[in-house]
């Protein structure tokens, strides 16, 4: 069997490793039929952040293979979602809503609690721990023609819909998405899906800028900092938006999302936090205008069962953030595609 391995940053590559087994009662086996490259993992494969040898990959569905004894909720044959993060679906933080902070899960390609090295998804197969608190079976076929919208499922689509949730998105409002990659796009659909009247994208690429319009931007600005401010402003009548959805995670957009959002409005948050400087969030200026932020990592899991719904049923299809496909065995090519902006998410077919 298959699967990419991280080395070190700028070095990838497929290797061959042993078939996957179940290992305890609670494991599913899947073969996989479609992984993709996040844009967290270029993190580490840029060197911004430390990452250890080995398989790589926290986004894939697949067909069940095999089950544990324990498993209930799949069975072979079954398509299934994996979210970016395992999770047991019966511990405190899982009832509550947070699966991505189960205290008995891990990350995909990380250490379980037990330091047991979890599977990549980027990968011909791959066993699944605690099975029936993570997968969710789709009704469909492996070749069916949403499967890229299915994927989005595993992360992207659950994280644009966690900023616009919680930057408090409803009917008639108005607001801004910070961010044109496959999370910034997926907001914009989620906003468009929640009931925003207006949607204004900040994208500076026309390629991004078309899928943008696609998926429910109303607005676009080009411009960053003062120039992007002004211009939103402009839009708004000097007001600013009711909720802004931060996609990126630097200093620069943290920046940007608070000072174009209007007072008594919310910051969404989910851009993995990677360099951003100044000592913190400018408490003083949110103080003074009443501006809140909320987010983090979005739990994925909670969110698939409605957002599957919606892909079934055709009103919703977060698909073409796959703008290139690529098999398993040119996985480097596929990291270097999203890092020079060639692509906005490849999606790895085995």
């Amino acid at each position: 069997m298959r699967a990419a391995h991280f080395i070190a940053p700028g070095e990838i590559d497929v290797q061959d490793f042993p078939d996957p087994v179940v290992q305890s009662p609670t494991d599913a086996v899947v073969r996989v039929v479609a992984s993709c490259v996040c844009g967290s993992d270029l993190w580490p494969w840029r060197g911004i952040q430390q990452r250890r040898e080995g398989r790589i990959g926290h986004e894939f569905l697949g067909v069940v293979t095999d089950v544990g004894a324990d498993v209930t909720t799949v069975k072979p044959g079954q398509v299934v979602i994996a979210p970016f993060v395992i999770s047991c679906g019966e511990c405190v933080h899982c009832k509550a809503g947070w699966t991505t902070s189960c205290l008995r899960g891990s990350g995909w390609g990380h250490k379980d609690k037990e330091g047991i090295p979890a599977d990549g998804g980027q990968s011909e197969a791959i066993r699944v721990p605690l099975a029936d608190g993570t997968l969710v079976a789709a009704p469909v076929d492996e070749n069916d023609e949403r499967i890229p919208a299915l994927l989005t499922l595993s992360d992207v689509m659950g994280t644009g819909h966690h900023a616009a949730l919680h930057a408090g998105v409803g009917p008639g409002s108005t607001v801004a998405v910070v961010g044109d990659g496959a999370v910034g796009l997926c907001a914009v659909l989620a906003a468009k899906r929640l009931g925003a009247e207006r949607i204004i994208a900040l994208s500076r690429y026309e390629d991004r800028q078309q899928l943008v319009r696609q998926f429910g931007a109303t607005d676009i600005v080009a411009s960053r900092d003062a120039d992007a401010l002004a211009e939103i402003m402009a839009l708004t009548d000097e007001v600013g938006v009711d909720a802004t959805c931060e996609c990126v995670g630097t200093t620069q957009s943290w920046e940007t999302a608070l000072d174009i959002t209007r007072p008594g409005g919310t910051v969404g948050y989910v851009g993995v936090p990677s360099g951003v400087e100044g000592g913190g969030l400018p408490l003083r200026k949110m103080f003074g205008r009443n501006v809140s932020v909320s987010g983090g990592v979005a739990p994925a899991r909670v969110y698939l069962p409605e957002l599957l719904a919606d892909v079934l049923d055709g009103s919703l299809d977060p698909g073409p953030v796959f703008t290139s496909e690529l098999p398993l065995s040119d996985v480097a090519d596929a990291y270097r595609a999203m890092d020079e902006r060639r692509s906005v998410k490849v999606l790895l077919r085995p």
